[in-house]
């Protein structure tokens, strides 16, 4: 795997800023926590003793260093989300919101729906996002007919909590010719009754309709959500998820699914000056011939916009029971899910991928697909041998103990999203029985030496790292209830890391972030209190009181300063 080069030149000319705090964790090898850190033209220079940090400042600077002392609170390294989808994100946050905490039954999703049909403008479409068939009161998915009750002459569309699909009313299968003679796409299913009729629930592939003739189409290569909106408001759209993350402390993300509505609108932000967090880009693979005739052959890119590798799908997800179970879902045993590609197709592109030096992050959940991918990356592996490859498996939901000791011996990164089980682990039991309960072993990967890392998978979980950590430590679920055996935690310090310096190494970016030492960016977040000495379950709680990027605050709390802080509050700027 190529690391990121970058283009631009470092510049130490700017004020050095000592920082201070009860606490800052650097994560680095052996260091003890520092009592200071020196930051200067968006890098650290120097950490340790504040007596240290102040010597390095008088050889680097001529401009006495201003003191910033968050006093009582926690410093860690910027959190980093190595897959999220932040345009869905924003995209979503003007959508109507029907999750568990607004709707428990069907009624109260539809009533929802209504009252924003009432306000969106003749001929825009409704959207909701979020419901989850299992925790409805009704314990199944709406239907078109329900949807009907929204609007009849506008598109209607509920997405599912997994982002893989959800349900439309009867106007949108009219208006993009569908009907229950229609066959499946490949990679999609429209779903029917006992009767062959359409039920309104569509997966995957099949979400291909909803884009419209000019929208982006992805095939068979993975679920479609590039729905389209005006450029302005798709602008909009992801400077408000750039500050839903930025508020959860997290200063580097990889966006898991890039087709050219993604691409044009961060180079867009881009030109703007407004991207502040930094973003490592996956195209799907549908544009993988593109991408190599073009000559891409590792990353590139600056620090806050790179090219990282290729995204690929295996196979479906568990909360749409569309992941591949060959003999069924407890729950629905005419279920199998499916998978994205022929295993021997898929080795194919993989090789393809492998060959060129491209990383790539194949979404996989079931044991079946996991075999695939693992079979296939041991196959380009074997062909040209790469010891840091870093091939990249997303969400990795449930491998066999054997797989994952094959993953260590491939250096596979899993890629998982503990919010996932926090949300609905329940839902995962109840659709797969008791081997739900190993859903994101991360205890075992670290037993067998495989790197765990954590992400959020925003929008399907919010962007909020510490409640990630909790999940992973305590491997408890929203409703109270433990998913699977001790030996499945992990303790804060490995989670913390999780979600840093092994995002960063996920990316390629370790050189350069998830760590506070001298030669990284001075990217970090300041916490009210610290992950790795409150009580496990008390971590999610903690606030994200400031977000810092190449040294600039980018985000503070509404009260501006960390409890007992005595330095001056820098003021939030843009990216420098």
């Amino acid at each position: 795997m190529r690391k990121l080069k970058h283009f631009e030149q470092q510049s130490y000319g700017h004020v050095p800023v000592l920082v201070t705090a009860r606490t800052i964790h650097t994560l680095a090898d052996g260091e003890q926590a520092p009592e200071a850190m020196l930051v200067l033209g968006g890098n650290i220079v120097a950490t340790g003793t504040l007596e240290h940090c102040r010597a390095i400042a008088a050889n680097v600077s001529t401009v006495e260093p201003q003191l910033q002392d968050f006093g009582a609170a926690a410093v860690v390294p910027g959190f980093i989300d190595p897959h999220a989808h932040p345009l869905m994100l924003g995209q979503m946050m003007s959508w109507v919101d029907c999750g568990p905490g607004k709707a428990a039954s069907i009624p109260e999703i539809i009533a929802l729906l209504q009252a924003a049909a009432r306000n969106t403008p003749a001929g825009q479409p409704v959207r909701g996002y979020g419901y989850e068939h299992r925790n409805l009161a009704e314990g199944r998915h709406p239907t078109r007919h329900e949807l009907d009750r929204v609007a009849t002459d506008r598109e209607v569309y509920l997405m599912n909590a997994s982002g893989h699909g959800g349900v439309v009313n009867s106007y949108t299968f009219e208006l993009h010719g569908i009907t229950s003679a229609t066959p499946d796409p490949k990679g999609g299913v429209f779903f029917r009754d006992n009767d062959g009729e359409l039920t309104g629930e569509l997966s995957d592939a099949a979400c291909n309709i909803l884009t419209g003739l000019e929208g982006v189409k992805v095939g068979h290569h993975g679920p479609n959500f590039h729905l389209a909106d005006e450029p302005a408001e798709h602008l909009r759209q992801l400077r408000a998820a750039q500050e839903n993350f930025l508020a959860g402390g997290v200063t580097a993300i990889g966006d898991c699914q890039v087709s050219k509505r993604e691409f044009d609108m961060y180079l867009r932000l881009a030109e703007e000056n407004q991207l502040k967090t930094r973003i490592s880009m996956y195209l799907l693979s549908h544009l993988l011939d593109d991408a190599l005739d073009m000559g891409l052959q590792g990353q590139f890119g600056n620090a806050h916009l790179s090219f990282a590798g290729i995204k690929f799908y295996a196979d479906g997800t568990l909360g749409g029971w569309t992941a591949y179970f060959p003999d069924g879902y407890v729950g629905d045993p005419c279920r199998t899910g499916q998978l994205y590609h022929d295993p021997a197709d898929y080795a194919d592109l993989i090789r393809k991928a492998h060959l060129a030096g491209l990383q790539t992050a194949t979404h996989a959940q079931s044991p079946t697909a996991l075999e695939m991918v693992i079979s296939a990356i041991e196959q380009a592996q074997a062909e040209r041998p790469d010891a840091d490859a870093r091939h990249r498996i997303e969400h990795c939901g449930l491998p066999t103990p054997d797989q994952i000791r094959r993953m260590a011996a491939a250096g596979i990164y899993p890629v998982n999203q503990p919010q996932h089980y926090y949300n609905w682990g329940e839902g995962v039991t109840a659709a797969i029985g008791t081997p739900g309960e190993r859903f994101n072993p991360l205890g075992e990967f670290i037993a067998e030496g495989v790197t765990v890392t954590l992400s959020s998978d925003a929008p399907v979980a919010e962007p909020r790292p510490l409640e990630a950590i909790q999940a992973a430590v305590t491997r408890m679920t929203r409703l109270g209830h433990r998913l699977g055996a001790d030996n499945l935690r992990i303790s804060a310090y490995d989670a913390l890391v999780g979600h840093t310096l092994n995002g960063a190494k996920a990316l390629g970016r370790e050189d350069e972030l998830g760590s506070l030492e001298a030669g990284k960016r001075a990217d970090f977040a300041v916490l009210s209190a610290d992950p790795l000495a409150v009580a496990p379950e008390e971590i999610g709680g903690i606030a994200v009181l400031q977000t810092w990027i190449n040294g600039v605050c980018q985000y503070a709390t509404p009260s501006g300063e960390a409890p007992g802080s005595t330095g001056a509050q820098l003021t939030a700027t843009a990216s420098a």
